[in-house]
């Protein structure tokens, strides 16, 4: 396997302290830390999250992701002077994410300001092979005489998100002096999260306090010139979103108690060894001119590897995942349909989270007045609609601006029948597609049934919001009425048997046969619904230039934006991606040149998608800039691009931009392959898994090199191939 790149921070930056904090984030599926600096920083926002632990703290206030207590944070005293890099001098600086194994290491050689320097060295890893268990390593060189130096660390419960506090201190306990253990409840509830921690310093004397929500051990040494004071701090924290039961603290005492007798670095070659597999199965190589290129998709594939919770199908991917306050923790559509083609393994279970809350998409339906399920656009733990009433408050007018994604952002349940079918033609998955999956396309599309309005013998689909948010409360939107239809379509195709009676068989053929469709115009464009060709246009380009930052509604308000042709993200080119058989090469590339002048990309969702149909339509350059600029969305030189979190949409697009533009993997019609690289790009490689089958595929610009665990048959460049074991094939014999 080709080395696996870092990623480094290149110097320290007080701006950025947050950005880094996300990008660096440790992650393991089940937990989620943020790589905040052991010292503190006052615009430094620390946080640890627990996958699928959510709590709603008012009546009046939002559900959300539990901030939980702190363990990252030390205080240091180095001969009378605070620790900080904000004052005194930094000699020398490195700190890098490595994304092999998950550790962040930063090394400093400090200059105080006494003018003495010091060598500081930080390590730390959430472990990918026992999820509750976090790791740091901390070493202190005095280099100009000895040293006194005073160390606190510890438990801090007063965290919070932005102020609210969602837990309870329950019991807090120091076992054989060495051993800290803090309990804390979800507030309302029987649920329990258990943070230990072992800290041994050398050279030091210790001893424990307990005051104001904080369980900290003090360490003193006077270390001499040259020698290390070294700090390893284990960490074990666990808790079950849904309940806690008998024996919890000890148990999770015992397995601090042996993690502690292990010691960091057999713990993070444990780690190390279990994350290996992963890579050799996952990761995508490069051999391209930019080096940022590999970069991107290594840092990629680590946070969906840190976000995917494996452990536990109640739980699923957030909008930031587990590394950030961003959006309250909440989960979207963004799963379905940037991050769940990712790993077959895990997909099935992603989509068992939608099964599990059934009941709660039904119960909105019902009050919102359709039939079948209605699932929220914001979702958490119970499949309730979570998505905030109001907007934040208007400074000027003192009124808060509604939200009308709950009310009208529909879509979301015609992409999570998407995503089934997806999942089941990548994996031929036919026993969910029998009960789960077939349960899920019948009550979504029993919902989008009786949403519909009947206007001169069509059926339309009215006061909708498409994937474009800057339209709002439109008629027959284009990409929420072809997917409807779809979902519907195979709803009749794949639903249970005993759900298909002669009722709903006709209902469905009737929307099947009368839904309004929006047809392209004579100059082969879409129109993204009924009165989107009508409104006036404006230049958009300076705006497009700070793509993200929404900069259009400081000089329009949504009203007004409402009423021009502005696109927030991609909407028709979105519908393109989802079902290319659906529109002819010449409608697509009409479109899409059509509508990027009128595309601000204010979301991060839009650009890699805009590069994937740009590849589809032979335009390997213009899908390379877009991807580029889609994967450096986070990784980018914003100081603030991600300080609440990192766009994980954006990291499946990474990908996904790379397998289904420039690889031009699909699997609509079978497993198709027609290959795009762009300029600069010698070689790609990457695993993937259909049909059961591991296959290993190698690109260059003339040539696609096959390896597969069975026979397989597919298309390249439209053209049927069937072969076993290893085949290379010149694409000019296919195209």
């Amino acid at each position: 396997m080709k080395p696996m790149t870092t990623l480094n921070e290149a110097r320290f930056d007080p701006h950025c302290l947050n950005k880094y904090a996300t990008l660096m984030a440790a992650g393991n599926g089940y937990l989620g830390i943020r790589a905040t600096h052991e010292e503190s920083y006052s615009q430094q926002n620390r946080g640890m999250y627990m996958a699928g632990l959510y709590h709603r703290a008012g009546e009046r206030d939002v559900t959300e992701l539990i901030n939980l207590p702190d363990v990252v944070g030390m205080d240091l005293e180095i001969d009378g002077a605070i620790f900080s890099l904000l004052s005194g001098e930094i000699l020398d600086w490195r700190r890098e994410l490595s994304f092999s194994s998950g550790e962040v290491m930063r090394d400093v050689l400090w200059r105080a300001p006494n003018g003495r320097r010091y060598r500081i060295t930080s390590r730390r890893f959430l472990s990918a092979a026992q999820k509750s268990l976090f790791a740091m390593r901390l070493s202190i060189t005095p280099l100009h005489g000895a040293a006194q130096i005073k160390l606190t660390t510890g438990i801090d419960a007063t965290q919070t998100n932005s102020g609210r506090q969602h837990l309870d201190e329950i019991s807090l306990r120091v076992y054989d002096e060495r051993y800290l253990q803090g309990v804390y409840r979800v507030q309302g509830s029987q649920i329990d999260v258990s943070i230990g921690c072992h800290c041994t310093v050398t050279h030091a004397v210790n001893r424990i306090s307990a005051v104001n929500r904080k369980l900290l051990q003090h360490a003193t040494a006077h270390v001499a010139q040259g020698e290390t004071l070294c700090c390893e701090k284990i960490c074990w924290i666990a808790g079950d979103p849904d309940h806690t039961h008998d024996g919890f603290e000890a148990q999770n005492l015992a397995a601090l108690k042996t993690a502690a007798d292990r010691g960091y670095e057999a713990l993070l070659d444990e780690s190390r060894q279990a994350m290996a597999p992963w890579w050799r199965q996952s990761r995508v190589e490069l051999d391209c001119d930019d080096a940022q290129d590999q970069q991107a998709l290594d840092f990629a594939l680590y946070h969906l590897h840190a976000m995917t919770p494996a452990h536990d199908e109640r739980a699923s991917i957030a909008a930031k995942g587990l590394t950030g306050e961003g959006y309250k923790g909440h989960v979207f559509w963004d799963t379905e349909v940037f991050l769940l083609p990712f790993w077959p393994e895990t997909a099935r279970q992603l989509l068992r989270y939608r099964w599990h809350n059934l009941p709660g998409a039904q119960h909105k339906a019902r009050r919102c007045g359709y039939q079948g399920a209605l699932f929220p656009w914001e979702s958490a733990r119970t499949g309730e609609e979570e998505t905030p009433e109001f907007a934040a408050i208007n400074i000027r007018t003192g009124q808060r601006q509604r939200v009308a994604s709950a009310l009208a952002e529909h879509h979301l349940v015609a992409d999570i029948a998407w995503a089934v079918m997806r999942y089941v033609d990548i994996t031929g998955d036919e026993a969910f597609l029998q009960r789960e999956g077939g349960e899920l396309l019948y009550q979504t599309a029993c919902f989008w049934i009786s949403r519909t309005t009947e206007v001169d013998g069509h059926l339309e689909i009215h006061d909708v919001i498409g994937p474009d948010e800057y339209t709002e409360h439109v008629n027959n939107n284009a990409f929420t009425n072809y997917m409807a239809l779809y979902n519907v379509a195979n709803a009749l195709k794949h639903g249970p048997a005993a759900r298909l009676t002669a009722d709903f068989k006709a209902k469905a053929a009737d929307f099947i046969a009368r839904l309004r469709l929006p047809q392209a115009d004579s100059s082969h464009v879409v129109p993204q619904d009924d009165s989107f060709f009508s409104k006036p246009c404006i230049d958009l380009s300076r705006y497009q230039a700070l793509a993200g930052k929404q900069t259009i509604l400081q000089d329009y308000s949504r009203a007004e934006v409402n009423e021009m042709q502005i696109l927030k993200q991609a909407d028709v080119v979105m519908l393109f991606y989802l079902q290319p058989g659906l529109f002819t090469p010449d409608v697509q590339k009409a479109s899409l040149a059509w509508y990027l002048p009128r595309t601000i990309h204010d979301s991060s969702l839009s650009k890699t998608i805009h590069g994937i149909v740009a590849a589809r339509c032979n335009d390997p350059q213009t899908a390379y800039r877009f991807w580029r600029e889609g994967s450096q969305i986070d990784l980018g030189d914003d100081p603030h691009s991600c300080d609440d979190g990192i766009h994980a949409a954006a990291t499946g697009a990474i990908w996904l931009g790379v397998i289904e533009g420039f690889a031009g993997v699909s699997v609509e019609q079978g497993l198709c392959i027609a290959p795009r690289l762009p300029q600069g790009w010698r070689r790609l490689r990457f695993p993937l898994c259909y049909q059961g089958i591991r296959l290993t595929l190698e690109l260059t610009p003339t040539h696609l090199t096959m390896t597969t665990s069975a026979p397989l048959t597919f298309r390249l460049y439209g053209q049927s191939v069937s072969f076993s074991g290893q085949g290379s094939w010149a694409y000019q014999d296919f195209i």
